[in-house]
């Protein structure tokens, strides 16, 4: 499946103008599904955020706190308690009781600190404070009693913020022994000194006493996910039309029965060949005239009882006449097939009708695989989807592949009963043709023009390797072959022995005495195939690549792009192509379908939706346009200054692209800094030295000189930005870059390639700005609904927004680590500036080891961390407040993960929370970000100008909770982001915990309005900023992995890297079963500002 370049530079360039942000074609995805489950080794999250405020700026002028519109227009001249003045230069700061034995301002130049309250700064027996940051304003809670480490559990009190907190059965947790040198610097737990002055913050008494933490089932099967709390009635209301057909339930019996086949195969294909054969011999005089739908492996269903509860049966597999006279060969198998169990199609019922909680998987799949049989064998399956030639033309990709068209089905429980979900699918297929051509074009040139080096036979093994092909050379006998590898020396070199004796033959007599065949390019290597320990060998040119096999390893940018540009087709034409498709699959004609009695609709869903209104967003004072309503998604930064312009004193560039003249350069670097002090950043325009421009394999050495230079021409010995100049195809330039400035030198950095060096477009430099003043600490805008303090359950006391996803290696690299990332808000009631970390952990784990970790120190003794609790200290820090509300938008998880992510993750945030203070448990929203789907929702009129937008796609801010949502739980469908091409997908929200009881209105209006906050581009964008940055964070960090050396790797363009940031230009795999090597640790300024961006 092909990623879809929401989130990536190309090459490196890292503006908002070449990677607009949109719904895309349905060809790709934001990542990986995790393959395993099991939870493997921990990995790594860098140290605790130490050091105070990182914004810089300050907000505008302005008077007054009238209510309603005028309020939030006149409010930023109050300077309430909540807005703190963080710039660098001559700002004053107002530290709200922060001790000044740990609080040091960050800002440079000449500031002033006043701390209004201040308290004695308990400390561990360690000497470290559990909790950093300013303090609060008053009052306490009373004694507390000092927490106990061996109890994992969060002792039963009254919640200052009135949400009662229950004891809390946490589940068996295993900790993590800390390397001997790990940077983290987390502490043990609090002691009574330390939880009494945590309890000393302000509480603001807000909200329902009726919140109650509840308690963590134990295990799945006592879990149940939060009921929908009545559907959403704000937006103004419209019709759209869905890619789902109502499925009428059937209302026999279903029957399973246990297959077992021996000898026991592995591939689907023969065991399907076997039962296929089985039905045709016996469907009528043993099988009661039931036509059985069967899964491939164990399983078969049937729609009533079958004459018998067990039976065995022979059947005899003959192989094709090869067409030479030769005897056939034939295979015996035994098939013994036993009843089982039946399907009750009462609980599904129940189920659709919201009268039972847990969905019947077992009656779901066994409709499933009904419906699945006819195309599985008329077509060639692909995890969920379908694919053939005949579907529709089949398109180049180069070197060797070809796109083929095809569609997904499957079924699923919604609100309107039993739905089938059809869309459109494109993927890579191995072109079918001779092998010799396929090298031909996977090297780009004729193979017969030169001998081949050691890298290209490095290349040609990895492509082949696993393909099946055919033999040519003997007539109609095409017996299939697996390559396992290539031989090491050239065909006229291979022998091999043809007796006991050790009677010796060639390759080439072989084939000419045997078959009559003279092989014609005996200086190519052989094909190695069959058994890799005892291998046959196959001359390339007797071979021929067996049709229809998915191409499923890495693709590069020119394979990516011919495969985007097959699958993206703007809404009516996808809309047309899926009505067709499932009138071509004639359910009503299926066998399969008829004998089970399912009937399926031709007609899409049509679903009453509504289209949210956009938020109003907060620009300067000073600018003249001080506050933008976007419209249809989008807005730009004219007559507008940035809310919190960050400031840059001293920064340097460094060239890197040969055709980038000093001059230009120069002049880049001036028109730049001369947009970003228009957009309200307080920039100096000169650098601290000139451009430097240096050769890229001299990047890690050229970079330390540079800055090692630079700081010594700076009073403070800092520099606050680096910008970079790269060639437009740099392979693993950006990524070293990227890793040398953020985990080394301890600096943010400004990617730009060479043509818009040469280009110099005002809105590529708008779009670069924006990124570099998040970069150093700035605010872009914020919703002017937070700053009045008018946002539900986020406004009325302090709350901290959890963004997290889990990056995996692509396929192909069987022991690269994936990264975690998690990222938090750390401004409150803005909730606009996010802090990140990030850490390796196992191979295709889905579940975040490190957000909560314990450890046993050889002189603090007991010790808790973890990427929470890091987080929540930094929160702390810089707000002068502990978070009351947790909402944790949670990215990449499957239906299939749901149990098992929340229970593991959600009592990591609970011991995360206790470690800080017993008491101290603040109500869970865990909300899962899904964009890995295949719902499309379409205009009910494409030339209504009213209904879609420019692209033909519904509305940003349009969202769907009935009908094709799940029967009880909460979940809706919100497509927050203007089309940009192709049909977008809407990003599928699905609440699995709420302790804070958002209704729905509350949750959807909360969740569209913060992705008009993403701070890279002056555009909505299609799933919730938290998520989306946890999602770049992720990306960014595997580059810092160290490169491996093996030839197993590949050298990979900068296109890879601008699809995703995996291809780096270096492999990340490693030897099996290793232990995950920890990621450098990010540098601690880095960790402050939104490095991700």
């Amino acid at each position: 499946m092909v990623r879809k370049g929401t989130t990536a530079q190309s090459g490196g360039d890292e503006s908002c103008e070449s990677q607009q942000v949109s719904g895309g074609s349905g060809g790709g995805a934001p990542h990986q599904q995790p393959q395993n489950q099991q939870q493997g080794g921990r990995g790594y999250a860098p140290q605790h955020q130490a050091g105070g405020n990182q914004g810089r700026g300050s907000y505008g002028g302005g008077s007054g706190n009238q209510r309603g519109r005028m309020a939030s227009r006149q409010y930023y001249g109050v300077t309430p308690y909540y807005i703190q003045q963080q710039g660098r230069g001559t700002t004053q700061q107002q530290h709200y009781g922060g001790p000044s034995e740990y609080y040091q301002p960050q800002g440079r130049g000449k500031q002033q600190q006043k701390q209004h309250t201040r308290q004695q700064l308990y400390q561990q027996p360690g000497g470290h404070p559990q909790w950093h940051g300013r303090g609060g304003q008053g009052g306490t809670s009373g004694p507390s009693r000092p927490f106990n480490p061996e109890l994992h559990q969060a002792t039963q009190a009254l919640h200052q913020s009135g949400v009662m907190t229950q004891p809390l059965p946490y589940l068996k947790s295993t900790g993590v022994v800390e390397p001997e040198g790990h940077s983290l610097s987390f502490v043990p737990e609090p002691t009574y000194q330390v939880t009494e002055q945590f309890q000393q913050l302000t509480v603001q008494q807000e909200g329902s006493s009726s919140e109650i933490v509840r308690p963590i089932p134990a295990s799945s099967k006592s879990l149940g996910f939060p009921l929908r709390p009545g559907r959403g009635s704000f937006g103004s209301r419209c019709i759209v039309k869905a890619n789902h057909f109502f499925v009428e339930l059937p209302d026999k019996d279903l029957h399973q029965y246990d297959v077992t086949i021996t000898p026991e195969i592995t591939s689907r294909g023969v065991n399907r060949a076997v039962m296929g054969e089985l039905v045709k011999l016996y469907r009528d005089s043993h099988l009661g005239k039931r036509l059985p739908a069967y899964d491939g492996r164990k399983s078969l269903y049937t729609a009533g009882p079958l004459p018998f509860i067990s039976k065995e049966f022979k059947i005899i597999l003959i192989d094709e006449d090869d067409g030479l006279g030769s005897a056939r060969r034939e295979r015996d198998f035994k098939v013994v097939i036993k009843l089982a169990s039946r399907a009750d199609l009462h609980h599904l019922e129940m189920f659709l009708k919201g009268r039972q909680a847990d969905a019947p998987q077992e009656a779901l799949q066994v409709l499933d695989i009904v419906l699945r049989e006819l195309p599985t064998a008329r077509y060639c399956p692909v995890g969920r989807s379908f694919y053939s030639p005949d579907l529709g033309r089949r398109q180049p990709l180069g070197e060797g592949l070809e796109s083929w068209r095809g569609f997904y089905q499957s079924i699923r429980p919604t609100q309107m009963g039993l739905s089938l979900n059809i869309d459109m699918s494109s993927t890579a297929f191995i072109e079918p043709l001779p092998v010799i051509e396929f090298v031909s074009q996977l090297l780009n040139r004729e193979i017969f023009s030169r001998t081949l080096s050691d890298a290209d036979r490095v290349k040609i093994k990895k492509a082949l390797r696993g393909i099946k092909v055919e033999v040519t050379h003997r007539g109609n006998m095409r017996r299939k072959y697996r390559i396992c590898g290539l031989t090491s020396q050239a065909t006229r070199e291979l022998t091999f022995p043809v007796d006991e004796r050790g009677t010796v033959k060639s390759v080439v007599e072989y084939f000419r005495e045997t078959y009559g065949f003279g092989i014609q390019h005996t200086q190519w290597p052989c094909l190695q195939v069959g058994n890799p320990k005892r291998p046959n060998y196959l001359p390339m040119e007797v071979c021929k690549i067996v049709e229809g096999q998915r191409y499923s390893k890495r693709l590069n940018e020119t394979q990516i792009t011919a495969l985007l540009r097959v699958t993206c087709q703007r809404p009516g034409e996808r809309e047309n192509d899926i009505t067709r498709t499932v009138r071509h699959n004639a359910y009503a004609e299926d066998p399969y379908a008829k004998e089970f009695s399912i009937k399926i609709s031709d007609k899409m869903a049509s679903i009453e939706a509504r289209i949210l209104p956009p938020p109003w967003l907060k620009y300067h004072e000073t600018g003249r346009e001080k506050d933008c309503l976007p419209q249809v998604g989008q807005w730009n930064m004219m007559n507008k200054k940035m809310v919190n312009g960050g400031i840059v004193n001293n920064w340097i560039c460094v060239n890197f692209a040969p055709n980038v003249q000093e001059s230009a350069a120069r002049g880049f670097c001036h028109e730049l800094a001369q947009m970003c002090i228009i957009s309200g950043m307080q920039f100096n325009p000169e650098p601290v030295l000139p451009a430097l421009s240096a050769r890229p394999d001299q990047v890690e050495r050229v970079l330390k000189a540079r800055f090692k230079e630079a700081i010594s021409n700076v009073p403070k010995k800092e520099l606050d930005l680096l910008f970079v100049i790269l060639p437009d195809n740099n392979g693993s330039l950006y990524g070293d870059v990227k890793r040398i400035c953020e985990t080394d030198l301890g600096i943010v950095s400004q990617c730009c390639l060479a043509k818009h060096v040469f280009r110099m477009s005002k809105q590529y430099l708008a779009n670069v700005t924006l990124k570099i003043n998040v970069k150093v600490g700035g605010r872009n805008t914020v919703l002017v609904d937070a700053l009045s303090r008018r946002i539900p359950l986020v406004s009325d006391r302090p709350t901290i927004i959890f963004g997290a996803d889990v990056t995996h290696p692509h396929p192909g690299e069987d022991s690269s680590p994936s990264i975690a990332a998690v990222v938090a808000s750390q401004d409150w009631p803005e909730v606009t500036k996010y802090a990140g970390i990030v850490c390796a952990q196992s191979h295709r784990q889905e579940l975040i080891q490190d957000l909560y970790k314990t450890w046993q120190d050889p002189t603090r003794g007991f010790v808790t961390g973890g990427m929470i609790k890091e987080l929540l200290i930094s929160f702390r820090r810089e707000t002068g407040q502990k978070p009351q509300r947790i909402i944790f938008y949670r990215d990449g998880v499957s239906e299939g993960q749901f149990y098992q992510v929340l229970l593991f993750e959600l009592d990591a945030i609970r011991k995360a929370c206790a470690s800080l203070e017993p008491q101290y448990q603040p109500p869970v929203t865990f909300v899962v970000v899904q964009k890995r789907h295949h719902t499309r929702l379409f205009s009910n009129n494409h030339n209504d100008r009213h209904q879609v937008d420019r692209s033909g796609n519904i509305l940003p801010g349009t969202v769907v909770d009935s009908k094709i949502c799940h029967p009880t739980e909460f979940d809706f469908y919100l497509c927050s982001h203007a089309g940009n091409q192709g049909t977008s997908r809407p990003a599928h929200y699905h609440v699995l915990w709420d302790e804070n009881k958002f209704s729905a209105d509350g949750l959807q209006s909360l969740t569209n309005n913060l992705c008009y906050t993403y701070a890279r581009c002056t555009r909505s964008v299609s799933i919730v900023p938290p998520a989306y940055y946890a999602h770049l964070a992720a990306f960014r960090a595997r580059f810092y992995m160290e490169p491996n050396t093996s030839d197993s790797g590949s050298m990979t363009s900068n296109a890879a890297a601008g699809r995703g940031g995996m291809g780096v230009g270096r492999s990340t795999r490693g030897p099996a079963n290793a232990a995950v090597r920890p990621l450098p640790a990010l540098k601690e300024n880095v960790k402050r500002v939104m490095f991700f961006c």
